[in-house]
């Protein structure tokens, strides 16, 4: 039997995890039918891609209404053009819209993430920012609108593959989740190099191809402290059975641990597509372009415990999600905010983990009962981290 046409919206099309999808995508022509694209700025990029794709809708999100670029994406792509936040809302929630891509990075991507989830999609979610910032909202969101939540992270998309039939592990017969990380490209520099890492230094990962940002996040597994939180309202997991394990080849992507004593795990070469495929086609499997593992080549896999005095920015999640509330939204703001001003010239590597902290310190966690409240919580700790991080600057002057 042919599966039905699916019409997929991409949000975020010119990043990495946008670039995969559009791949997988166009291996399937007779499956799915991009119905929007969306970017910030990036408008030539996103005019190729809608030429290419020919969706109903083009987004850009950090521009103002420019008749003129609304004509081109028209004339040459067929594609009405939108301008502004509100039109991430309106395309990730409209009628002729099956599915959500959600591949915008960072806090900017939390609405219209959440429109979607209200709107009753299936929701692919690679923004964990939705979840680190709004947990309980967000779930409850999605709970409500029966929505369909499906991760795209590896190392979540992993844990879902492993757990029967995706469930949560609040059942008795699951013991822990692992999470693996590659450990980034100073797993072994000398510590007291650290200090002197430069963005190109931080943004050449070993193992994956990703944006700077995220790459950043690789280098401090600031991005795996994320993912365990996004893990705990993923999976309903309390944070206790919740580990972290660096994995250097980036082939076991997560494990799960059962009672009895067994493991089971999802390997697969670090290539976004999996993920990707599998998430569009489940419950099936389709082809995603990945190259199959040859594990003889291999040889070898292994394991070790991340070094706090190497990677801080780890335990800083866990004694967010610990504290919980408006906290670790507070700790995705600061970790933004240190990482944008380290990326512009303007921070250390190494006090990225003392921007963090400090603004945990200064910004105290409040009861994240709404949108709103999560919002303050997070401007007020871009406020109080971009003020520390310019102090540190001068300092270092």
């Amino acid at each position: 039997m042919t599966a039905a046409m699916k019409s997929l919206t991409l949000l975020g099309a010119t990043g990495s995890v946008g670039s995969s999808t559009l791949d997988v995508v166009a291996r399937h022509p007779d499956r799915y039918r991009i119905v929007a694209l969306t970017a910030h700025r990036s408008a030539d990029a996103l005019l190729a891609l809608a030429a290419r794709h020919r969706p109903r809708h083009a987004v850009l999100s950090g521009l103002a209404e420019d008749r003129a670029l609304r004509r081109r994406f028209m004339e040459e792509a067929g594609a009405e053009l939108l301008f502004g936040t509100a039109a991430l809302e309106q395309v990730a929630s409209e009628p002729g819209c099956d599915a959500v891509m959600a591949a915008i990075v960072g806090a900017a991507g939390l609405g219209a993430t959440i429109a979607a989830a209200r709107a009753g999609k299936q929701v692919l979610l690679a923004n964990k920012e939705a979840l680190v910032m709004a947990g309980p909202f967000f779930m409850r969101a999605v709970a409500e609108a029966g929505a369909r939540l499906l991760p795209i992270d590896s190392e979540h998309n992993a844990v879902f593959q492993c757990l029967p039939g995706g469930a949560n592990p609040g059942a008795a017969s699951v013991r822990r989740i692992v999470l693996t990380a590659s450990g980034g490209p100073f797993r072994a520099a000398p510590l007291e190099r650290l200090a002197e890492v430069t963005p190109d230094q931080a943004c050449a990962h070993p193992n994956w191809v990703m944006g700077r940002k995220i790459s950043v996040d690789s280098a401090t597994m600031m991005n795996k402290g994320l993912e365990v939180i996004e893990a705990r309202w993923l999976f309903d997991a309390a944070p206790s059975s919740i580990e972290v394990l660096i994995h250097p080849q980036s082939i076991v992507h997560s494990l799960v641990e059962y009672i009895d004593g067994s493991m089971i795990a999802q390997l697969s070469n670090p290539d976004m597509r999996v993920p990707i495929a599998h998430a569009l086609a489940h419950p099936e499997r389709i082809e995603s372009g990945a190259a199959a593992l040859d594990l003889a080549a291999i040889a070898r896999l292994s394991f070790e415990r991340p070094d706090a005095q190497r990677f801080p920015c780890l335990g800083l999640a866990y004694a967010a999600l610990g504290e919980g509330g408006t906290a670790p939204a507070v700790l995705n703001a600061a970790n933004e905010t240190a990482v944008e001003a380290f990326l512009a010239g303007r921070l250390r590597y190494t006090a990225i983990h003392d921007v963090i902290r400090h603004t945990l310190e200064r910004v105290p966690a409040a009861r994240a009962d709404t949108l709103e409240v999560v919002l303050e919580a997070d401007a007020r700790a871009r406020r109080a981290a971009a003020e520390f991080a310019a102090t540190l600057q001068e300092r270092a002057a």
